[in-house]
């Protein structure tokens, strides 16, 4: 049973005891109705108190049994709530640490409330694209107020106990208590214990003076802040209905836009999305269990844009950093970018300036090696080039003490091949960061083949640390992230000499939910790092077509924003993306060499091909155990790539089309003339899937 039953004198104490936050699963649920039950039976109880074990109150639903059916088995949350507001004795929560989503649904349901202070309140129903399920909406309007309560549930961010205990009128809490939680509220039970009639939430009013007004106003801003995702007006509709419709009717109202809310693409992708940043952390051949090694001092070799962000991430964790660079002036001009981007945190009220000094006060800088050889873990971020990779690693072999982890920030190359440089390839492993390192949450953690398991163990645990979602992937070129965007940019080349102008594509893909299309990316990154890769590609794999527009560009000297011309001009201190005439000119020319005649080129047909592209390639890594999940997919090009959150990632967009369209229109696209019939040959197992009317994830 995970509820637990204890008589404290005539008060009787419910337990919910279903770690780690003790979400709100069958078991529990009827532990607490059958808690209710006995204690209505005893004469002798007087009052109840429902309190959490452990570090939570409740963290609601039990994720565990999503899409299963115990999730809705009665007595479900709502039946249990009923209990709540038809028990003829006082219900007290009890709540501390964590009371969320369908835990603070629970609270809402009992007759009173005591707190503990730093208790996180929170209704994130909404960051699954959903409204609360059982009666959220409803009830805390009518304890804190319409407006507090609507930016609560549609904002799904927590707010302290304090925080909104303080707003004047409230009724959510009537006590903040210090000190023993469950002493108090036993004691608080037994003051109210003969109180009549019950305070029921549900009999309060939910009231606005200017209702008509705020929702329209509610509406208009939610429309424009959160435009892909239909659960925040949904929420607004909810709210309004707890201030214009009777109790149950209300109630009803937000059942329906629950259940139809679960349906929609957008719900299932941000589940989708929850669920598989989870899964990312676990690795089947590596136990939860497995011991890792003590990270206290890390080193990074290399100040330039990566190694600073990289180093920025551990600064932030109150981790000692010490960054090795060849030259002084590098040095100098990596801490001083550094020390900048701190100071517009500082600016924008993120970060307090004695924070500011906090963190630098951990780095230090060095021209020696020597000066690093007794950190725990040393990241290289130097040139993407394995020779300067082979230098570089021969030394740390010889330098760094022994169990000291060696990482690679490399992109492309084999890590295994890194390894090698060393007599310790098992202390080897890629930590491949996203630029910029301190902004991007995504960390593609590389396993050679020699790769100890407890240096993974400690790589994962140490991401999240660093605030970043890990995701683990074998050894091939590019490894999951680079080794699909090239499949994308190669077929972005290929819309340019068929018709398409880069501001077409970019519109297009952006339309869709990218962040950014890939011509702006381009510019942003640096059109000559995939330049530099192309170059290696044409002595590697001579049979491999790209678009010779990418080069040209590169020969023009056009290299990005950097430069302040790429795809696209840029004025100097700005980012915007001036489409560039010289750009068509000779994307224009360089069709005419080819013979072609420009056609005029769908939005529907450049994001098939784009998106595609990397379905395609997403399932050739995830057959060849490059990956081990095709959520893991999903995880990298949401966190990495700008894909867009409301469409779950290139493998779950690919099964909500339904995998058999997804073959159909590769098809399509191979029948193009000017069309490689090779890149649209579906991988293996999406052909099989489709066959088989199975989906990827």
């Amino acid at each position: 049973m995970s509820a637990r039953y204890e008589l404290h004198g005539s008060v009787a104490v419910i337990t919910l005891d279903n770690p780690p936050v003790n979400g709100l699963g069958y078991e529990t649920r009827k532990g607490i109705t059958e808690g209710l039950a006995r204690a209505e039976d005893d004469a002798q109880v007087k009052a109840i108190v429902i309190t959490g074990a452990g570090k939570a109150f409740s963290g609601g639903a039990d994720i565990r049994e999503f899409g299963s059916p115990k999730a809705t088995q009665e007595p479900n949350l709502m039946s249990v709530i009923r209990t709540l507001d038809n028990c003829t004795k006082p219900v007290v929560a009890a709540i501390h640490s964590v009371c969320m989503g369908g835990g603070l649904e629970l609270a809402l349901g009992c007759h009173y409330r005591v707190a503990a202070p730093g208790t996180q309140v929170a209704l994130p129903e909404v960051k699954l694209g959903l409204v609360p399920g059982a009666g959220g909406t409803q009830r805390l309007p009518r304890v804190i107020g319409v407006e507090n309560a609507l930016n609560m549930i549609v904002s799904g961010e927590p707010v302290k106990s304090e925080v909104l205990a303080a707003i004047p009128g409230q009724k959510l809490f009537d006590k903040i208590v210090e000190g023993d939680l469950l002493a108090a509220a036993v004691a608080f039970a037994g003051e109210v214990a003969e109180r009549r009639p019950l305070p029921r939430v549900r009999d309060l009013k939910a009231e606005h003076r200017e209702a008509d007004g705020y929702f329209q106003f509610a509406r208009n801003t939610v429309k424009a802040m959160a435009r892909n995702f239909p659960a925040p007006a949904k929420c607004v509709d909810c709210v309004e209905a707890s201030v214009k419709r009777r109790f149950d009717e209300g109630l009803a109202f937000e059942r329906e836009q629950f259940i139809n809310l679960m349906m929609t693409p957008e719900s299932k992708a941000l589940r989708h999305a929850f669920f598989a940043e989870r899964a990312a952390s676990k690795i089947p051949d590596v136990p939860e269990d497995t011991p890792t090694r003590e990270i206290r001092k890390v080193a990074v070799i290399g100040a330039g844009t990566m190694g600073g962000g990289i180093s920025m991430n551990f600064l932030n964790a109150g981790i000692h950093v010490t960054i090795l660079e060849m030259k002084q002036e590098a040095l100098d001009r990596g801490v001083a970018v550094m020390r900048s981007n701190y100071e517009g945190q500082v600016k924008k009220g993120k970060l307090t300036a004695e924070k500011l000094e906090q963190r630098m006060g951990l780095l230090e800088t060095t021209l020696s090696y020597d000066d690093i050889r007794d950190a725990d873990l040393v990241i290289e971020a130097v040139f993407e080039d394995i020779g300067v990779k082979e230098q570089v690693f021969k030394k740390l072999d010889e330098v760094m003490k022994p169990g000291a982890i060696l990482a690679s920030n490399t992109s492309t190359l084999d890590l295994n091949k890194i390894a090698s440089f060393t007599k310790r390839p098992q202390d080897v492993i890629g930590m491949h960061f996203f630029s910029p390192a301190n902004v991007m949450k995504l960390l593609e953690v590389v396993r050679g083949e020699k790769t100890g398991k407890d240096v993974l163990a400690t790589v994962m645990k140490l991401a999240k640390v660093i605030k970043k979602t890990a995701v683990v992937s074998g050894v091939c070129d590019g490894f999951i992230g680079n080794r699909m965007i090239e499949q994308y940019s190669r077929q972005a080349g290929f819309l340019l000499e068929e018709g398409c102008t880069p501001e077409q594509v970019d519109r297009a893909i952006e339309k869709f939910g990218f962040a950014m299309g890939p011509f702006r990316m381009g510019d942003l990154a640096g059109n000559d790092v995939g330049w530099y890769i192309r170059k290696r590609r044409y002595v590697e794999k001579p049979d491999m077509r790209y678009s010779k527009t990418a080069d040209i560009l590169c020969e023009m000297g056009r290299y990005g924003q950097k430069t302040g011309a790429g795809w696209y001009d840029y004025k100097p201190g700005k980012r915007d993306a001036i489409p560039s005439p010289v750009v068509n000119e000779m994307i224009e020319k360089h069709r005419k060499e080819l013979g072609i005649t420009p056609r005029k080129i769908s939005d529907e047909e450049i994001v098939g091909r784009l998106v595609y592209a990397l379905v395609n390639e997403g399932a050739k890594i995830l057959e060849e155990g490059i990956a081990l999940r095709a959520s893991d997919i999903d995880m990298v090009y949401l966190t990495g790539y700008g894909f867009p959150l409301f469409r779950g990632g290139p493998m779950c967009y690919a099964d909500t089309v339904g995998l058999f369209n997804v073959v159909q229109d590769m098809r399509r696209f191979a029948r193009n003339p000017h069309a490689d019939p090779s890149f649209w040959t579906p991988a293996p197992l999406l052909k099989r899937l489709a066959d088989e009317g199975k989906t990827f994830n």
